[in-house]
């Protein structure tokens, strides 16, 4: 998993509530396993009609937010089923961080397993982030270390995070990363056991 530090990138406004994870990755989408790809499908109703062809009022579609990195949105962003590739395809969009004043508690799980930031702030600060993203700068930055989010026009917000999570993104630390971070300690209890109990190394 790719380490988050600090991100310098354009934010683009979403201001709706309630955005499941159907709606950020619909369920056509879900027949891969592979993270490379599903960028195509990531609010694919609210990015393209009944045709195939962009609506060009979507924000994500709008020249001045291609190739935004932070996405601000409503309340309980990730509501709906769990499923992984909601984060996966907002990553692979090229969206490194989402800030909102909640989320639901499986898909923000998910974000710090595959490397994306929720970040939650005051509804007084998210609306400002929005008001802020509809002008003219549209560039923020995140600092994870400093747990800040400086808006376009140098206005700071401050956010909580668990200290592990914060951590684990860091040091770019899924479960199979930390898992191996005790390595060392796993082959000397391995090797241990295979003398004390032999039998259980039988095929």
């Amino acid at each position: 998993m790719q380490a988050f530090t600090r991100l310098d990138a354009k934010i683009a406004p979403l201001p709706l509530a309630n955005i499941d994870t159907d709606q950020i990755i619909p369920k056509q989408f879900l027949k891969t396993v592979e993270r490379e790809g599903l960028g195509r499908g990531l609010f694919y109703d609210f990015r393209f009609d009944e045709n195939g062809k962009e609506k060009n009022d979507f924000v994500l579609n709008r020249p001045e937010y291609k190739g935004a990195g932070v996405l601000v949105a409503g309340d309980n962003f990730g509501c709906g089923s769990s499923r992984e590739h909601a984060p996966w395809a907002l990553m692979d969009f090229g969206i490194s961080c989402v800030i909102s004043t909640s989320f639901a508690d499986i898909f923000y799980n998910n974000c710090f397993q595959n490397g994306l930031l929720p970040v939650v702030l005051k509804p007084e600060e998210v609306q400002d982030l929005m008001e802020e993203a509809k002008g003219g700068n549209h560039m923020v930055t995140v600092d994870l270390a400093a747990q800040t989010v400086v808006s376009p026009s140098g206005k700071t917000f401050s956010f909580q995070i668990d200290p592990s999570r914060k951590d684990k993104m860091l040091n770019g630390l899924d479960a199979i990363g930390e898992t191996l971070q005790a390595a060392p300690s796993i082959d000397v209890f391995e090797g241990k056991r295979a003398i004390s109990q032999p039998w259980l190394e039988r095929a």
